[in-house]
């Protein structure tokens, strides 16, 4: 009689698990494939800042299985726009520009950024207001992109500053080395995870064939979220629940420290 009863208890048991795991529902997640050091991908996986935050947020979720699948960004918001995608990272919150995109979830982390600059800049000042400080600098920036604002814009024009261009954080990070500039403006944790793999390398030799660097001013911050289809209609009905567990595991992480030390194993 005992024996049947523990059979019927194992029976119960495993059938309640089994509809557990059924009712899983499973949800393809979009990322950036091409964004180091927050998502990118590497030898075929995917990697990145984002990536090991949202992996153990999502693996903390109940009731979901979810796959991270990395396109190239373009392609990744289209499938945002048409509804054929349930959600993306890291976009910046911009709800006028992508009406198609909407809810977004709490901030994931901030993305500052900031100059950095060659230590003797700073041995007769702290330079602390931009672009005001920096007149007669040389400022390296990537090509293609304009990430000093306005007013450093006007002062380029007027010849208050010189831009050295480059492709890439190496090459920018390598020119100011060698001081073939004074500062670089970037985002300021993409410039520090560069800096490690440079010198871990050994093509950045800090304070010996290359300058010691300092960080300067913050020119500006945005803030990535994982952003949602506003196209959703019958086929997400569970959207408010994965957007409610998404943000308190988000939350939980930042208040217990976990977010901030998957970014710092990035950068030191």
């Amino acid at each position: 009689m005992k024996n049947v009863q523990l059979f019927i208890c194992i029976f119960i048991y495993l059938y309640i698990t089994r509809l557990a795991l059924a009712a899983d529902i499973e949800v393809e997640i979009y990322a950036d494939d091409s964004y180091p050091p927050y998502s990118y991908n590497e030898g075929g996986e995917l990697k990145g800042i984002y990536t090991e935050i949202l992996k153990k947020a999502f693996s903390r979720m109940k009731g979901y299985q979810v796959k991270i699948n990395a396109v190239p960004w373009k392609r990744a918001l289209s499938y945002i726009e048409r509804g054929k995608g349930f959600a993306i990272y890291p976009p910046y919150h911009r709800a006028e520009d992508r009406p198609y995109m909407w809810p977004y979830s709490i901030p994931i982390l901030d993305e500052r950024v900031i100059v950095v600059c060659r230590a003797e800049v700073f041995s007769d000042s702290v330079r602390p207001v931009w672009p005001d400080d920096y007149y007669g600098l040389v400022i390296g920036q990537n090509a293609g992109f304009a990430s000093g604002g306005d007013k450093f814009n006007q002062a380029v024009k007027d010849k208050k500053i010189i831009v050295n261009e480059a492709n890439g954080n190496e090459k920018n990070i390598i020119m100011l080395g060698v001081g073939r500039s004074d500062c670089y403006i970037n985002d300021r944790i993409s410039i520090l995870w560069q800096l490690k793999q440079l010198k871990k390398s050994g093509k950045y030799d800090e304070g010996g064939k290359h300058a010691a660097l300092m960080e300067g001013v913050t020119i500006s911050i945005e803030q990535g979220f994982l952003a949602f289809t506003a196209k959703s209609g019958a086929n997400y009905p569970y959207m408010d629940d994965f957007i409610l567990q998404f943000d308190t595991e988000i939350y939980a992480m930042r208040r217990s420290g976990e977010l901030q030390k998957i970014i710092d194993d990035f950068i030191r």
